[in-house]
């Protein structure tokens, strides 16, 4: 239940966000109107920059009643909560509780999978369909593992096939399961693949796979653009506040089984690929969490102290605050440009969480001190989606502007941020003209 809590409260107490949010959302909700499940359209027009699977998800919740802004959010929620039960589930199985308990803990707690899990875009639904594949594999479930592979492909194109290579070291002396797995992915993607490209042609297979795989990993184009080291700090972001324990990683006795060394193959392997690409966004890390959170619950289990590491997560939390004080200005302007301060009135709190989680490891109350790491995080993620998500509502998001000037705000709009003008469209229900073509 308090995972259902985590995920769900306040969904929708700010309307969609950036400009992928309402982009993709339209694209659903058109999917659902039209009765077209092939070719995604945004506005009427086709629109090839990633594969159905999400805009599936969003044209059900349209289907099932869901509101506008409901619709494209529950699904995403719901398959990031789906994910943490079967987490849970197979860590039990293959780790044991004490494993589950903390790596379950850490990646339903971090940063990056509880951000991603509360907007409708496509890295949960790619993390959770790749994740699951990874793991049922290593369970030697060569059919599911191929399902979920084959779903991934249909979350965002070639990308888990590329993630999928450390996989295949492991498996390196089972080519048949290698193969079968691949096959079971093609049976499962290959339809709408094909599909798409027959009533299509070229104009799919150019946007697609030239220009959103290719020329994205190899050029600067696409306008998200960054330094090789990028992802560095965006690791380190999205697995708070359990980052501390990234020290425990460093022991090589950590990794002296084969499941051990593939967890960290995957993890490495796929941040120097993604670091390779010359387009890079915070989200694209989001696949590797869950064998990261993997590695920390087990080296968790094995520190023989854990005081330092535990008490600076419990320090850190102090930073959320913060940062949700300048999350609406990094959301409008960016993260590089928005103005961390540090709460005062909430230092003592996070001295006295640091203090506390010092005594319970001193106390041999290692499972406590981890509790009490994750009901803070709860505690402050229900207080910033309460407060910050109505802020962002007005000022980042266009719906709380919409809601106070329609109809004249369908007229014509002179805001040329894209994020806005893709947020406008989707809540007037069509494409809102710029007001200097109108007189």
């Amino acid at each position: 239940m308090a995972i259902f809590f985590l995920y769900l409260f306040g969904l929708t107490r700010t309307g969609l966000l950036s400009a992928d949010e309402p982009r993709y959302a339209a694209i659903g909700r058109a999917m659902a109107a039209s009765g077209d499940w092939i070719t995604p359209r945004l506005w009427g027009q086709p629109w090839f920059e990633k594969p159905a699977l999400l805009y599936w998800m969003t044209a059900a919740g349209f289907k099932l009643g869901l509101d506008r802004d409901m619709a494209p959010r529950l699904p995403v929620a719901l398959a990031g909560i789906a994910f943490l039960i079967f987490f849970w589930r197979w860590l039990r199985l293959q780790f044991g509780l004490r494993v589950a308990f903390y790596a379950a803990g850490i990646l339903a707690t971090s940063v990056g999978w509880l951000a991603y899990s509360h907007v409708a875009v496509t890295d949960i639904p790619l993390s959770v369909c790749f994740g699951a594949s990874m793991l049922l594999l290593i369970g030697n479930s060569t059919i599911a593992a191929g399902v979920f592979l084959g779903l991934a492909i249909l979350a965002k194109g070639l990308v888990p096939l590329v993630l999928f290579l450390p996989a295949v070291w492991y498996l390196r002396r089972q080519p048949k399961r290698i193969a079968g797995i691949l096959g079971v992915a093609l049976l499962v993607a290959a339809p709408w693949y094909v599909l798409v490209t027959l009533r299509n042609g070229t104009a799919f297979l150019d946007e697609f796979f030239v220009k959103q795989h290719f020329s994205r990993f190899t050029t600067g184009a696409l306008q998200h653009e960054r330094s090789f080291w990028f992802y560095g700090p965006v690791l380190v972001a999205a697995i708070f506040p359990w980052t501390p324990l990234v020290v425990g990683l460093f022991r090589k006795s950590l990794y002296s089984g084969r499941t051990e060394k593939f967890l960290l193959v995957w993890v490495l392997f796929g941040f120097v690929f993604f670091s390779a690409s010359r387009n890079k966004l915070p989200g694209y890390l989001l696949p590797l969490l869950p064998a990261l959170s993997i590695l920390l619950g087990i080296a968790l289990v094995k520190m023989g102290d854990a005081r330092w590491l535990l008490a600076v997560s419990g320090l850190s939390i102090g930073l959320v605050p913060a940062v949700a004080s300048a999350l609406p200005q990094a959301l409008a302007i960016g993260a590089s440009h928005a103005h961390l301060r540090v709460q005062p009135w909430f230092v003592v709190p996070a001295v006295l969480l640091g203090v506390l989680l010092w005594w319970f490891e001193s106390n041999g109350q290692r499972d406590w001190a981890a509790a009490a790491v994750g009901a803070a995080m709860a505690v402050l993620v229900a207080t910033v989606v309460w407060f910050t998500y109505p802020i962002l509502d007005q000022t980042v998001s266009a719906r709380g502007y919409w809601r106070a000037h329609q109809p004249e705000a369908a007229v014509c709009t002179s805001n040329t941020n894209r994020s806005w003008r893709y947020g406008l469209d989707y809540y007037a229900g069509k494409v809102v003209p710029d007001c200097i073509h109108r007189p």
